[in-house]
């Protein structure tokens, strides 16, 4: 085969030959019952915020919500976006759900998961997510397909564009106007308008400050973030808009007097993701150090939670799910077990502190793997591996720096924690990480993309056959196939048998002009016509510094 470049199947039109219908009941809805605006934000660090000691950056809105309910002390996350995401749906360790990774399908969180949207959802609750997914782009993966009524956002690790962005609003391209964080407060402001008579959940995942590094020239250019590095500045500038949009949405509960029955819980899905202010602790997005996954975690509720509340002890993203049954009253749905705690009652008594336990942290990039970067937390200690580095042991009460390693002098301590990590990374990892098939052919879901991202790439080691990027991350694409025996391949399942049409986006150069695909399913291969020459021109893009990421290109559909 001669060397051409591909993009993504785009998708796959199916004509149905029968209809599944599914019907929904509710729990009985009670207007009693308080609303939650769950607002997560993308790769904002602990120390991007003004109430945790950054002079550069003015984050008023954040700060009320801080000040006007409960500050939880010392609240974790992962160290990245994806398996924090799963953990806060489920109250579930990542590694149960199937979650292992950020890209290649590896973030998709098996559908036979109870989500925090399923329980609502089952008491009377309308539920809409609105931005960055990131836990499954296939139905019922979906956030559609996991407990939301609505959604407006994207399911991949990041988007390339924030400003008229392409994304998708219930399973259906959208095309946006504006920046992407004031559009997604626009939409999640229409839902609590038009949800204002019934209890309501609203889950806004802002896209932003993840990279690419796009802001609107009102935040960037204010005069106190001139003098600032270029990435901490347009991280400010995101983070500052981020504020903007959150006073929004604390107004619209004014305006419809849903603030005393609301509860708004703000926190960020990992460390900040490039080396700026984080209020002494080491490590940033990534590392399994404090720094990689201490977040900020506000909750308001005036109704029942007295302002300047400060919750201590040890709170972590797998409490939310139990925490918000407990508060709203719900009536609980069969899980799978759970292995976060309620902290309800810190947040509504005079007893503020969690009881003390083990916190764990995994981050690695292949599955069944327990030599990546790990720690164990207690209120006293953190035990921490980074990669192929040795265990350390710090004690974060006499040294939250993590500036002296006690592993030397406190072997034994360390080897009670390295024992526990063991037994708990078995525990979490038993149901093992197959591929999650992608299902085609459901009816409310015709349009079927297989992205390129998700591919697994034969053979290995980037020989005959590549992604563009370093490891396949969100929006690559595949090129340099030069060899015939290459292949790439996702895994599908097709739930309705049907006629199917394929869309293929693809380039090729001149001198590649006339190669062909084969394209296999099973025993059955088609192959296409000789590719005509395409030479995908770049999509322009409003980047202030030269993104890491891959950008757009105008592919040729086939």
């Amino acid at each position: 085969m001669s060397r051409c470049l591909l993009d993504s199947l785009t998708s796959l039109v199916i004509t149905l030959l029968s209809i599944l219908c599914t019907h929904v009941s509710s729990a009985n809805a009670s207007t009693s019952k308080p609303n939650i605006l769950l607002i997560i934000t993308d790769d904002q660090g602990y120390g991007d915020i003004t109430r945790h000691g950054n002079t550069h950056i003015k984050t008023p809105h954040l700060d009320q919500i801080a000040n006007g309910g409960a500050y939880c002390e010392h609240f974790f996350v992962s160290p990245v976006c994806s398996p924090t995401r799963s953990s806060i749906l489920t109250g579930r360790y990542h590694l149960r759900t199937g979650v292992y990774d950020v890209t290649r399908g590896h973030e998709t969180m098996r559908a036979d998961e109870v989500t925090i949207a399923e329980i609502l959802k089952a008491n009377g609750y309308k539920t809409s997510a609105f931005g960055k997914w990131h836990n499954g782009a296939h139905y019922p993966e979906h956030p559609l397909g996991q407990g939301f009524n609505h959604f407006t956002g994207f399911c991949a690790g990041h988007w390339n564009n924030y400003h008229d962005s392409l994304i998708e609003r219930d399973g259906k391209p959208y095309q946006t106007t504006g920046f992407l964080i004031d559009v997604l407060t626009d939409q999640a402001i229409d839902f609590i308008c038009q949800e204002k008579s019934t209890p309501w959940f609203a889950y806004v995942a802002y896209n932003t400050p993840h990279t690419p590094w796009q802001v609107p020239e009102s935040f960037y250019s204010r005069d106190h973030l001139k003098d600032l590095p270029p990435e901490t500045r347009c991280a400010y500038a995101m983070v500052e808009n981020i504020d903007h949009n959150v006073g929004r949405l604390i107004d619209t509960l004014k305006t419809h007097q849903l603030e005393e029955n609301t509860l708004v819980l703000f926190l960020t899905d990992n460390g900040a993701n490039s080396d700026r202010y984080n209020a002494g602790m080491r490590g940033r997005k990534g590392s399994a150090h404090e720094g990689g996954s201490r977040v900020p975690l506000f909750i308001k509720y005036p109704a029942r939670i007295k302002s300047g509340t400060v919750v201590k002890g040890l709170t972590m993203h797998i409490d939310l799910l139990p925490t918000l049954v407990q508060l709203t009253e719900c009536n609980m749905l069969p899980t799978k077990p759970l292995d976060g705690i309620s902290f309800a009652s810190q947040l509504t008594s005079t007893n503020h502190v969690v009881p003390d336990r083990k916190l764990f942290t995994e981050w690695g990039q292949v599955p069944g793997k327990s030599n990546n970067k790990c720690a164990v937390r207690t209120n006293q200690y953190r035990a921490v591996k980074d990669a192929k580095k040795d265990w350390l042991l710090f004690d974060m009460q006499e040294d939250p720096g993590e500036l002296h390693d006690l592993s030397q002098s406190k072997p034994e301590i360390l080897a009670g924690f390295k024992q526990d990590f063991s037994n708990w990374f078995k525990d979490v990892t038993q149901p093992g990480f197959a591929p999650i098939p992608i299902q085609i052919g459901h009816a409310d879901f015709p349009r079927v993309t297989l992205p390129a991202h998700e591919a697994e790439l034969t053979p290995a080691n980037n020989q005959g056959i590549k992604y563009q990027g370093e490891r396949g991350f969100a929006n690559d694409w595949i090129t340099d196939w030069t060899d015939p025996q290459a292949s790439a391949t996702w895994p599908v399942s097709i739930i309705t048998p049907a006629t199917y049409e394929l869309l293929l986006e693809y380039g090729c150069s001149t001198s590649d002009a006339g190669c062909k695909l084969s394209i296999s399913f099973g025993e059955t291969e088609l192959t296409t016509q000789p590719l005509p020459a395409h030479i995908p021109t770049d999509l322009p893009n409003r980047d202030r510094i030269h993104r890491k990421e891959v950008g757009e290109k105008a592919w040729k559909t086939l």
